[in-house]
């Protein structure tokens, strides 16, 4: 009967898995206006866009009194879009501080203190909510640990031997220490961090 999104947890990208499963056009993507567009006249109640959510925003009602419910749980979140537009490993970069462009890697190395540098392709992004926030990869690190993320090109993949991404590529005073690949939801936050360490303290 209807479509709802709750975007106080959704990020609201083009690459969301519900648009792309839907099959009359209920759940689109608008290119001009950058968001999630919503055509209830179309939805079907089939479900696919809510089972491709893997945070649970997407939800189908397929009464009146389960629209009204729903409706009612989205309005009653505590949740705001401040706690979710935060910079995430795995995440299409917010900020324009820590994207660059692959041709300024080599400059940003040069950092005595640790490095990171997220390589990543477009296809690679994932949900925000999903994603861990950078902050709390680096918290216990020095202070003049950085963290950059780019979209990489094929030579500087060669150059890294990268087949997976996301990719975090681990550098210290110009110096390449190693990488992790692959994506890390926040449930397996332990495990990524703890592969850092495994390279840091080689």
């Amino acid at each position: 009967m209807a479509v709802f999104v709750n975007f106080k947890i959704c990020d609201n990208a083009k690459e969301c898995g519900g648009v792309e499963v839907c099959p009359t056009g209920a759940f689109s993507w608008d290119e001009e206006k950058e968001t999630i567009v919503l055509d209830n006249q179309k939805c079907i109640s089939c479900g696919l866009c809510e089972k491709e959510c893997p945070i649970g925003a997407i939800r189908v009602g397929k009464t009146e009194e389960e629209c009204q419910k729903i409706e009612k749980e989205i309005q009653d979140d505590p949740r705001t879009t401040k706690d979710l537009f935060v910079d995430r490993y795995g995440a299409a970069p917010l900020s324009e501080f820590f994207l660059i462009d692959v041709s300024d890697v080599s400059n940003k190395i040069k950092n005595k203190g640790l490095t990171f540098i997220e390589a990543y392709k477009d296809d690679s992004i994932q949900c925000l909510l999903k994603s861990i926030p950078i902050k709390e990869l680096t918290s216990d690190l020095a202070k003049d640990t950085l963290f950059y993320k780019t979209e990489v090109d094929d030579k500087f993949v060669g150059d890294y031997d990268l087949y997976i991404f996301p990719s975090l590529l681990i550098f210290q005073n110009n110096q390449y220490l190693g990488k992790v690949s692959g994506y890390y939801t926040v449930d397996d936050k332990d495990d990524l961090i703890e592969s850092i360490y495994q390279i840091i303290e080689k």
